[in-house]
This record gives structure tokens, sequence and C-alpha cells, in this order.
């Protein structure tokens, strides 16, 4: 299913745990990882979708996570012409996503990546929030960038002050202005800066 223009309707998901870190998955027989995400299917919400997508990815069920928001607008990312099967180049561009921001209300041994006959991942781990910047495959970098930057401001608060970005790995930040002493930044005070430059707290996006 694309829409007029090439793009297929897709959901992401950024499962959190209680420090902050996220679900990060290797995908089955390959040296990729990325986060969970799959296709919306004709009639499907994206709540829909995503909750089908982490019940066949990852094995956990609505009670196993606690939504805690979701992107207010698609992103989109297209696919290199070689990733592309033939028979769908010139018609197919990429994909269009929802992201969602998801914490983990269960427990690591809730999770099982053979919940189905046909398993996305073979292994998986957690990361620090922004590690996937450095390591998820080019062509999905800057969509990866846009979710976790718009999704930063919604992450519960720790105690852990000993988690800090180095500064290659710092994504954009609405304005652009970063601390003016060129230190570094903990996940809570990117949250702070996020949430700052993007205005007043509304709530969850729709």
């Amino acid at each position: 299913m694309l829409d007029r223009e090439g793009y297929r309707p897709n959901v992401g998901i950024i499962l959190l745990n209680a420090r902050n870190q996220v679900f990060w998955g290797k995908r089955l027989r390959t040296h990729s990882w990325q986060f969970p995400q799959g296709g919306i299917k004709y009639g499907e919400s994206p709540e829909q979708a995503m909750f089908r997508e982490l019940h066949e990815e990852v094995g956990l069920h609505p009670e196993h996570v606690q939504i805690l928001a979701r992107t207010r607008d698609w992103l989109r990312y297209n696919v290199p012409d070689h990733f592309i099967r033939k028979d769908a180049r010139g018609h197919y561009k990429g994909q269009k996503q929802i992201w969602f921001l998801l914490r983990l209300m269960g427990r690591d041994s809730d999770m099982n990546l053979r919940a189905t006959d046909h398993p996305e991942f073979d292994a998986w781990r957690w990361n620090e929030y922004w590690v996937p910047l450095d390591v998820v495959i080019e062509f999905k970098r800057d969509v990866y960038q846009m979710a976790l930057t718009e999704l930063a401001r919604y992450m519960p608060k720790t105690n852990h002050h000993n988690r800090y970005l180095r500064s290659g790995m710092r994504p954009h930040v609405p304005g652009g202005r970063m601390p003016e002493d060129g230190g570094e930044m903990t996940l809570d005070e990117l949250a702070a800066r996020v949430a700052q430059e993007a205005g007043p707290e509304t709530g969850t996006p729709p």
C-alpha cells in the first residue's frame, strides 16, 4: 500500500527501559541493527499497527508497555535503488512513518523474538538513547534523528546522571543552539532544552 508519492505507511517504535535506554534489534541473519518498525495494513490505525508490530517483532503485548508519545506528523526516508526490488523501482520511494515512544512496564524476560513464525530479529540489546544515530544504516539516519529529537522531551525523569552525549552524537535541536560552553550534556538536560525550544508543554501529541 503506497501513497500517491510512492511512500509506504509505516510505524517505528522506540522502546525505553527504566534507565531510558532503548531497545535495539539485530535483523535476522544480518549485521544490521535497527529499531522495531513495520508497515501499516489497510484499515489499521498507526496505534493498532504499532501494537501488532511490537508483538510480532519483540513479543510484547499492550499490557507490557506504556505509550509516552508519538510524532505529530509523518517522517519520511527514501530507500536507495539497490535496496528496492526491480519490479518496484519507479513506484516505491521509501517509508513514511509515525514513531511511538514506549516505556517497558514489564520485564526483559517478557521479550520474545520468536513470537511468530517469521521473526525479524535474532538478537537484541539496550543502548543509550542517542547511540543508534551513530550505527543505523545511513539512509535511515535523518529520520532517526528527527524521531529521537522530537520524542526526547517525553522521556521520563531518571536518577542516572552519569550518561553523557559526545559532541559528535548530539542531534539537531530546534533553533540550532547547544550549550555555549561546548561541554557535555546529560539526557535530562537535552530533553529540557528540546522542550524549551519547542514551546510550552501541551501533552502527548495526538
